[in-house]
This record gives C-alpha cells, sequence and structure tokens, in this order.
C-alpha cells in the first residue's frame, strides 16, 4: 500500500473536532463577574503521558520504551522532556504560561473507554454515577449557564437547565435561511414546546453560523467569544482518536505525534482568539488513562493508567513540571505495567475552577467532586 503523507496544515483540515461554549454572566445572578475564564481541551482514547511528557532522567525509560522515545525532544530540567510536537506549548512554558502535572489521573483503573471517559467528564465518585458533568456542576455553583457549539452538550458541561446547543453550518448563506416554516411549527405547539423551536429560529439565522471544524480555528473563535465583555467564560474541544495500539510512532511525524501536534495548535489558538483576555485564562487537558508503559508486539501501546495534564494560560504565572513522580522500575509501576498516578487529577481541576470561578476549594471538592478532603493543589500552579 502506498504511505499517506500528511503535511501539518493537510492533518490539521481533516481532523474533526467539537467545541461547547459555557458560562454566560448573568445580571443579577452574581454580584461580580468571575475572575478568569476556563477551557479543557477532552483527549479522547488515552495520551500517551509518556510520549507527551517523557522523563529522559529516568534510566528505565529507555529500557522499557525502546523505540518511542522522540529523537529531538525538548529537555525541561535534568528529569523530564517534552515532545517535539509541542512547539508552541514549549515556547509558552518559556514565557512562564504554561505547566505540566505528571503521573496523574481521575481515580480509575479498569481502563475502559466508555467508563473512564464518562468518569473524567462526570467527576463523580464511579463511573455513571452522575447525570451532569463537574464543570457543569461548578457553573451552576458560580450561576452561568451554557451553551453547546455542537449536536450535542457533552457530559462535561451537564448542569443546568439553563444550557443550550448550537451547531454551526458551514454551507454557503445558511445564515439567511427563511425560518417561516419554524416559525409555523412553533405557532402549532404548546407554550414550552414553541420555545423550542423559537430557540431554532434564532440559532437558524446567527451571523456567527459559519465556523471552520478543524481543532485550531475552533480554538480561536473560542478564544474570540470568551475575550467579548458578556462573552463565555468557559470553552470544551473534544478531540478524538488517541487510542494507538499499533504504529504509534515516536517523533512529530509519528500517529500520536501529530495527535500531539492538534493539541499544540489548539493551544495556540486559544491564544491568538484570546488576546488580552490571555491574562486571566486556565486551559487544561483532560483524558481517560495513560498507556502501558512497555511497547506491545504492533509497537503501540495499550490503556495504562497515570498520564500527563497540560496546562497553559496567563493565570500561570511560573512554568513547572508538578510530579510526585514514582519510577518506571517494575516494582514501581501500577500492576506492573502502568505509570502509577501520584496526583489526583481532580485535584487539578479544582485548582482550576477555583481560579476561574473564585469558587471556595472546599465548596468546590464537596459539591463538584463528592470528595471534602479532595488536595488543594492551587499554589503549585497560580504561585
Amino acid at each position: 500500500m502506498p504511505k499517506l503523507n500528511l503535511t501539518r496544515r493537510q492533518f490539521l483540515k481533516t481532523s474533526g473536532a467539537s467545541l461547547f461554549l459555557a458560562g454566560l454572566p448573568l445580571p443579577g445572578f452574581t454580584k461580580d463577574k468571575p475572575p478568569g475564564t476556563i477551557s479543557v481541551i477532552m483527549l479522547e482514547g488515552g495520551m500517551d503521558g509518556l510520549a507527551a511528557v517523557p522523563p529522559i532522567g529516568d534510566p528505565d525509560l529507555s529500557r522499557m520504551r525502546k523505540g518511542l522515545v522522540p529523537d529531538n525532544y525538548l529537555k525541561l530540567n535534568s528529569l523530564f522532556a517534552l515532545h517535539p510536537s509541542f512547539q508552541y506549548f514549549g515556547g509558552l512554558m518559556a514565557k512562564n504560561n504554561a505547566s505540566i502535572v505528571h503521573a496523574t489521573n481521575f481515580p480509575y483503573t479498569l481502563r475502559s473507554h466508555f467508563e473512564g471517559q464518562n468518569l473524567m467528564q462526570g467527576g463523580g465518585l464511579s463511573p455513571f454515577s452522575e447525570s451532569t458533568g463537574w464543570l457543569g456542576r461548578a457553573l451552576d455553583l458560580a450561576m452561568l449557564p451554557g451553551r453547546s457549539l455542537s449536536l450535542d452538550m457533552p457530559l462535561l458541561l451537564r448542569g443546568t437547565d439553563k444550557n443550550d446547543n448550537f451547531y454551526p453550518a458551514s454551507v454557503r448563506s445558511s445564515s439567511k435561511l427563511s425560518t417561516q416554516l419554524i416559525d409555523m411549527i412553533s405557532m402549532a405547539h404548546s407554550k414550552e414546546g414553541a420555545s423550542v423551536f423559537n430557540k431554532v429560529s434564532q440559532k437558524s439565522t446567527q451571523k456567527d453560523s459559519i465556523v471552520p471544524r478543524d481543532p485550531a480555528s475552533l480554538a480561536k473563535y473560542a478564544g474570540k467569544a470568551m475575550s467579548q465583555e458578556g462573552g463565555p467564560l468557559s470553552s470544551v474541544i473534544k478531540v478524538t482518536q488517541f487510542d494507538t495500539h499499533a504504529s504509534q510512532g515516536a517523533n512529530e511525524n509519528g500517529y500520536h505525534g501529530r495527535q500531539m501536534t492538534l493539541i499544540d495548535d489548539i493551544i495556540a489558538g486559544y491564544r491568538e482568539g484570546l488576546g488580552d483576555a490571555w491574562d486571566r485564562s486556565i486551559i487544561l487537558t483532560l483524558t481517560e488513562f495513560g498507556r502501558t508503559v512497555k511497547i506491545n508486539g504492533t509497537w503501540g501501546t495499550d490503556h495504562g493508567y497515570g498520564s500527563a495534564g497540560l496546562l497553559a494560560g496567563g493565570s500561570i504565572t511560573k512554568s513547572r513540571v508538578i510530579s510526585e513522580w514514582p519510577g518506571l522500575a517494575e516494582r514501581d509501576l501500577f500492576q506492573k505495567r502502568d505509570v502509577m498516578s501520584t496526583i489526583d487529577y481532580r485535584s487539578v481541576c479544582a485548582a482550576c475552577i477555583e481560579n476561574a470561578l473564585g469558587l471556595d476549594h472546599d465548596l468546590i471538592a464537596d459539591k463538584v467532586f463528592f470528595t471534602p478532603k479532595l488536595p488543594r493543589v492551587y499554589d503549585y500552579i497560580f504561585s
């Protein structure tokens, strides 16, 4: 079979993503505007934290992963490096506007995509235990409704009945549609039903209804929306296909490397779109689990446990790699195969909520994550 060679620009154009906006300030609900914005990049499939942030100073890395360590990594310190796909993110670290949390995950160890994705969005104590998401509950506490720029509202943002969704068209002149039929249907329904069709009518004629759907463009659009006075305070971008059981590749032109390029370009898109609002922003990645330490028989990796979380934004004023590194010796691995998670990623999410929405950590721990004794890691990230 012929090889398929994609340029960075071609790859971005062919990689789909979904955008969800939330948190429109309502006069009378909150006395003061929340201090910042919070954006989540959901990476479905399980991002390989050892590939994204290889622990080059761990003597067991090359022994356990020969063939998956990138040749031209970006050295961060004596222990950690950054994958070469993260050129922009690396620049933000140099400017003290980005940090990394390594050996981290939600408290989930069973390696099921469905359960792991549900738990990372729901933020409950077990998979499928919540019908709302942790970010949606946080927005509820801050009394901020949401809006989804896609066909569905992700579990992560569900929380208030004021949430709404919107899927932008990519058809020329689609924002000039006639709504006569929709209006006629609306008149034939009850008050509750009519309100639904009225929303459809309004959304069908919005000026911003044509939006490119590649990840970087969606991030730029989201950043611009959040930078506006009275605009949304939260956004979620979902990117799929991080499941690399075969031919994962080590460098930026490998499959997983190209996926990490998407993350890098999404962060760059946010930075461009946010403009001056960058100074009060925080962006974090979210993935259901990491990958196995050892390479499998098809030069890929399987579902694991601990991974890495990437944080960026002007709210960060000192770059760090935050980790209680467990080591890669077999005795230090989870079930002798996975990176051990030593930092509860819910604590990282709680710190980002505290920074962006101004909510108290104890309130977040209790009402958002249902874990009153959840450790507070705010000072490690934002001081």
